[in-house]
């Protein structure tokens, strides 16, 4: 992208501006939806294309095991656990009500056994373990569930165990789901999982049990490879569900949908309409060199390169790309010393003529001031 227009800029604005932070792209929703709630998002920016009532606060059931398994994984990444670590059973995981993976108390199973049935098959008995495993217990593994979603933004949100089974003071809404899948989908292991639609567990006894991934558009839609379903009777049915198609991620999340089916028409009526109308973007990589230099006053060299600091890729609808437009707000020169990566001006990215980001110009190599000799050279060959 590199329709370029200059502009003499006397004050630098240092500041980097996400576009379209905190709003949706549409206004309403494009389809008819029943549900209570919904939020349909790209995962890379966070950018909502739509919204339905998002902020209102609900119960989500089992997608509340979505920020057990960010947990774990997150756990696995810094070495605090191993995925071929055994984990004992308690009597308090094994009782879990609800869905299960029918654990053996007292036997022990792999971390990964439990982190793919909690993941896949919902199994609030191998959540709970995994979060015994990690904090000692499920009560202190809640805290680090709500500090955790603190960190992510997640401001309505509120955890009381670690699988969404029902119980009073539990909460979430659609936009705090969306914030936790796009974290979530920073982790190929969980896609790795929540892919698989039909797989067993083999228990220490030899005893299996059957498991059926509970997203059904896992099977049924292209490019769908998680995240996570829920429903109880206060909850009703909900879902995230994310496709990644031509390099662009999305997540649809229903929040009290009526009944089973329709959470996943709806969701995949989301995902039809994103994918159908929009793409990401890439608008400018880090590093690009822009073909533009800065005179230097006082420099071992008279001019430095410029280069952009940092990139940018968007969501944009189908078309809009061709209203795009860099326009350079740079100083009329720049003093030495200078160092290669200072902000020296600014690229203000416009879309139909509006401004909606702005990106750091800085320079490409070092400038600095001459030497005893090379000062020495210059005062001598002025002279002349």
């Amino acid at each position: 992208m590199k329709r370029w227009k200059r502009v003499t800029a006397a004050l630098l604005c240092l500041s980097l501006w996400i576009p379209f932070a905190g709003a949706a792209l549409e206004d309403g929703t494009p389809m008819e939806l029943t549900t209570p709630s919904a939020i349909l998002a790209e995962t890379a920016t966070g950018t909502v294309i739509f919204e339905k009532d998002a902020d209102v606060r609900r119960e989500a059931a089992s997608i509340t095991k979505m920020m057990t398994a960010l947990l774990v994984l997150e756990a696995l990444e810094r070495g605090d656990v191993q995925l071929e670590d055994q984990v004992t059973v308690s009597s308090h995981a094994a009782g879990q009500k609800g869905s299960q993976a029918l654990l053996d108390q007292s036997a022990s199973y792999s971390v990964e056994d439990l982190l793919r049935t909690t993941i896949m098959a919902s199994a609030n008995d191998s959540a709970v373990a995994l979060a015994e495993k990690l904090c000692g217990s499920e009560e202190a593994f809640v805290q680090r569930m709500n500090q955790r979603a603190q960190e992510l933004g997640m401001a309505n949100t509120c955890y009381v165990n670690a699988t969404g089974y029902p119980q009073e003071g539990q909460y979430t809404t659609a936009r705090d789901v969306m914030t936790l899948s796009c974290e979530v989908a920073k982790h190929p292991q969980y896609h790795k999982y929540a892919s698989v639609w039909i797989d067993t567990l083999t228990h220490p006894g030899g005893r299996v049990t059957d498991l059926t991934n509970t997203n059904r558009l896992v099977r049924f839609y292209e490019g769908c490879d998680g995240f996570k379903t829920g429903s109880t009777d206060a909850a009703k049915y909900c879902l995230a569900a994310t496709a990644e198609k031509n390099g662009m991620r999305l997540v649809a999340v229903v929040l009290g949908t009526p009944n089973s089916q329709t959470r996943f028409n709806e969701a995949r009526s989301m995902l039809d309409y994103g994918f159908a109308n929009y793409q990401r973007t890439v608008i400018a990589n880090k590093g690009d060199l822009l073909g533009e230099s800065l005179p230097v006053k006082g420099g071992s060299a008279e001019e430095v390169e410029l280069m952009l600091g940092s990139g940018l890729s968007m969501l944009l609808r189908m078309g809009q790309q061709s209203g795009l437009k860099l326009e350079l707000a740079l100083p009329e020169s720049v003093e030495a010393p200078i160092a290669a990566g200072d902000v020296l001006g600014m690229v203000n990215v416009l879309l139909e003529g509006k401004l909606i980001a702005k990106l750091n110009c800085v320079a490409a190599c070092d400038v600095p001031r001459p030497g005893f000799i090379e000062g020495l050279y210059r005062i001598l060959n002025n002279w002349r």
